[in-house]
């Protein structure tokens, strides 16, 4: 037995926002029931699979490779924002009539000019922009990151149940296991 035409059309709706209750009510279902038929499509094997095949066919379409999603939040994850941002104490002005020489000086921060950025701090950079009173460096969100490369590496197992079957809320439960080197079998192939 293959899935329903309901089901096929909530697999593709789900592909696009990865919500099952939008992808419930634009698939046809009813909206008072959407929740409950999304929950219970992503539960049955069969809708799993078609959405797994998908998903798998939209990456290698796309050329997007597991290893390069890990590759991409690690780089994120372990920069350093002193490879983008500088600062530190700066030299008083001496020659000025006024200058204090016990004054200690201003704590400045400049830009790192972006061809001395190497890539790796360059992809960590989300947004650079000018302001009214400067410049502003905004990085990626290095926890979310670490969170994610934990997550796609086996070092956090989730599961998460929304409902029931008596459509009641259940706990959501998180499942820490603790971290465990990688056994080194020497160099890996490439």
């Amino acid at each position: 037995m293959g899935l329903t035409d309901k089901q096929s059309r909530f697999v593709s709706e789900y592909l696009i926002d990865l919500n099952a209750t939008q992808a419930a009510i634009r698939a046809g279902y009813s909206k008072k029931t959407a929740q409950i038929i999304g929950s219970e499509n992503l539960s049955k094997p069969l809708v799993a699979e078609a959405i797994s095949a998908a998903q798998a066919a939209l990456a290698e379409k796309a050329d997007i490779r597991k290893d390069a999603i890990v590759a991409e939040l690690a780089r994120i994850a372990f920069t350093d924002i002193r490879k983008a941002v500088r600062w530190g104490r700066s030299p008083v002005d001496e020659t000025s009539k006024n200058a204090d020489p016990n004054a200690i000086g201003i704590y400045p921060v400049s830009l790192i000019p972006s061809e001395e950025v190497d890539d790796d701090t360059a992809a960590a950079i989300s947004e650079v922009s000018l302001t009214q009173t400067g410049v502003r460096i905004k990085m990626h969100d290095k926890k979310a990151a670490l969170v994610d490369l934990a997550k796609m590496l086996g070092y956090v197992a989730e599961r998460h149940e929304h409902t029931g079957p008596n459509g009641r809320p259940l706990d959501m439960t998180i499942t820490y296991r603790k971290w465990e080197p990688p056994e080194d079998d020497g160099p890996s192939e490439p």
